[in-house]
């Protein structure tokens, strides 16, 4: 039996009611091995998705589960594939497929890590690695598991180097963002090289092999795809109230003009103390332009974005999570690919073209339930426009910064991003609550601008 879900952008997803809450780590009959790898890296309580989708992983059923970024969902999928590896089998069992090579190898990290204590290998086969040799090296001489880009993937089953034959689990993580890269055939081509499949890829004929899906978002027609690769699939959503923007503080700042926008930023780099801050610009020029400012002001900072080789994103990215340097400026071709648990604060110094990049963006900071803080520079009527629609689309109301900046830190301490329940406020009701936001936001005075810097 199940029960629907409904948004206005979202297709209705039948939920599984019969879905068991497991509150530990230790209920949910994982190995000892398992579970000391699970400690060592950090975990002490389950996410609510950990909750819910572990087990039914365990249990070999196919399943479908959509939560933000931040929840703990990259555990999830590794954990209950990790229980399931037979050790004794040097053969690959469970493949991993993901967006990006940033994503494929923090993944490959956080197995190598849960997997300590256990005798299993796992390769991580991502377009862009320079020594193929290399990695055809490690794929010969026996994995497990491997996580890896589709295009990579594919290149490595054709050429006879990879093969598919005792593959028990197949994870497609971000598959909402694999989608919307145009990653379909290549899917569905390594789909139809699973074991025991016939080239057709209707649920009546699916494979043997179990299908994990993970994504943030459940468009109406990614669904239909979705569906497509599962059979009798398990379905878990976390409601977004219950997520990430429970926790994670948001405020805009109206600095006027794209101009005063720098200024700003060295304002709120001077208020705020974080361990670590991302900085998202919607072009590469700007991020290497913004990157190279900051360094002129003393600051610590990377950029990041698309033009990168693999050597020097692995160098940026091993920079960013040791510490080395506490600004990451970056474009969205890296809102999945960042897993740093001290990143405290997100600055959108652009606003995202769509909702579902602002909810990605911010999912930088708080993460597994820790505070996070995100402020949004609103430059002109289409920026505020555009926040608007990221209000609308997850019903919260985004307040503006309070006047003076040093005062920031103090409001993160509680939460000020509204969750509003859609079952409990009409339509008329949040328009006086944005109503209400903007008031407030006119009463308050702007910093003193010092200087104006000209962006490319």
């Amino acid at each position: 039996m199940s029960v629907a879900h409904s948004d206005p952008n979202e297709r209705d997803i039948h939920i599984s009611e019969n879905v068991t809450t497991y509150p530990t780590f230790a209920s949910m009959g994982l190995k000892m091995e398992l579970l000391k790898g699970i400690y060592k890296f950090g975990f002490n309580k389950p996410s609510l998705i950990q909750q819910k989708a572990i087990r039914p992983i365990l249990d070999g059923r196919d399943v479908i589960a959509q939560a933000q970024s931040g929840t703990g969902k990259t555990a999830t999928f590794s954990i209950g594939t990790l229980q399931n590896v037979r050790c004794e089998v040097r053969k690959l069992q469970v493949l991993i497929l993901s967006p990006t090579r940033e994503l494929a190898n923090q993944t490959h990290q956080v197995i190598s890590s849960l997997s300590d204590y256990l005798p299993i290998r796992c390769v991580a086969c991502c377009g862009g690695r320079s020594n193929v040799t290399q990695m055809v090296r490690e794929l010969s001489n026996g994995a497990h598991i491997v996580v890896g880009t589709p295009g990579r993937v594919l290149d490595l089953i054709r050429q006879g180097s990879l093969r598919l034959d005792s593959v028990r689990s197949l994870v497609l993580d971000e598959a909402d963002e694999m989608l919307n890269r145009g990653l379909r055939t290549q899917l569905e081509e390594i789909y139809r090289r699973l074991p025991f499949g016939n080239g057709d890829i209707q649920i009546s004929n699916a494979p043997s092999t179990q299908v994990i899906i993970i994504s943030a978002t459940m468009p109406h027609e990614q669904l239909e795809v979705f569906y497509r690769f599962t059979k009798n699939p398990v379905q878990v959503l976390v409601p977004r109230d219950e997520l990430t923007l429970a926790g994670l503080h948001q405020f805009y700042i109206d600095v006027g003009s794209e101009e005063w926008k720098f200024e700003a930023l060295g304002d709120l780099f001077a208020s705020v103390c974080v361990p670590q801050t991302v900085v998202f610009v919607n072009t590469r020029r700007k991020a290497d332009w913004l990157s190279t400012q900051l360094r002129r002001d003393s600051y610590t900072v990377e950029a990041a974005h698309g033009d990168l080789d693999q050597a020097l994103r692995e160098t940026v990215m091993e920079r960013f999570r040791s510490g080395a340097s506490r600004i990451l400026v970056c474009s969205d071709i890296w809102a999945r690919g960042i897993d740093v648990q001290n990143v405290g604060l997100v600055v959108n110094y652009d606003l995202p073209a769509t909702p579902s990049d602002y909810l990605h963006r911010i999912g930088r900071s708080g993460r597994f339930g820790r505070r996070g803080l995100a402020v949004s520079f609103v430059a002109d009527a289409d920026d505020r426009r555009k926040l608007d629609a990221i209000a609308r689309q997850y019903r919260i109301a985004i307040p503006p910064a309070p006047a003076a900046l040093d005062k920031m830190l103090t409001w993160s301490e509680s939460p000020t991003s509204v969750v509003l329940a859609p079952t409990t406020l009409s339509a008329q009701e949040l328009k006086s609550v944005a109503q209400s936001v903007k008031a407030k936001g006119k009463k308050r005075k702007r910093p003193k601008k010092k200087k104006k810097v000209s962006s490319q």
